[in-house]
């Protein structure tokens, strides 16, 4: 069951779905509506965050209900949030995927050039040759992702926002 979440500037107007893939890896990931799922799931255009299999389709999921009950203060751990590992520290990975999310960061970072908001263009820029290949990665809208990857330029969306787009 998809969630909407409209209390970040990230996921207000999208929705989260789990996924998981034909090797039994689940992860989750945000699209812009059920339709824009069914779409790049129809064109074969989604791959597992982990093994990068094509075979993914959405997992259970228990939906996300506001309420008006008070938050609790001191909540079992069975209610924490996934973002905050055993220790109480948002850095610390809670499991398998966050470590490799974290690794893949990481690799990211060191070995590639953080263009901003001007990815689309560099992208192009390299696929058509009048910009030195290399890689890149930095931040464009969904349409105009959905265009590169319609011209051919060899894209995929990455896991994690930039640091500084992180609280």
């Amino acid at each position: 069951m998809p969630t909407r979440q409209d209390t970040t500037g990230i996921g207000f107007g999208m929705i989260r779905y789990r996924l998981k893939c034909e090797q039994g890896h689940e992860f989750e990931s945000w699209f812009q509506s059920a339709s824009a799922f069914d779409d790049l799931s129809g064109r074969g255009l989604l791959s597992c965050a982990m093994c990068g299999s094509d075979e993914v389709a959405k997992a259970v999921m228990a939906p996300c209900l506001s309420s008006k009950q008070p938050i609790d203060q001191n909540p079992s751990p069975q209610t924490q949030p996934l973002a905050t590992a055993a220790n109480g520290a948002l850095s610390a990975p809670d499991d398998k995927v966050q470590e490799m999310i974290q690794a893949m960061r990481k690799h990211i970072e060191e070995n590639s050039t953080y263009v901003g908001t001007n990815f689309a263009a560099e992208a192009r820029a390299i696929h058509d040759g009048s910009a030195p290949e290399r890689m890149i990665h930095g931040e464009t809208a969904p349409e105009e992702a959905r265009a590169l990857i319609e011209e051919g330029v060899k894209i995929a969306p990455l896991p994690f926002l930039p640091k500084f787009k992180t609280n």
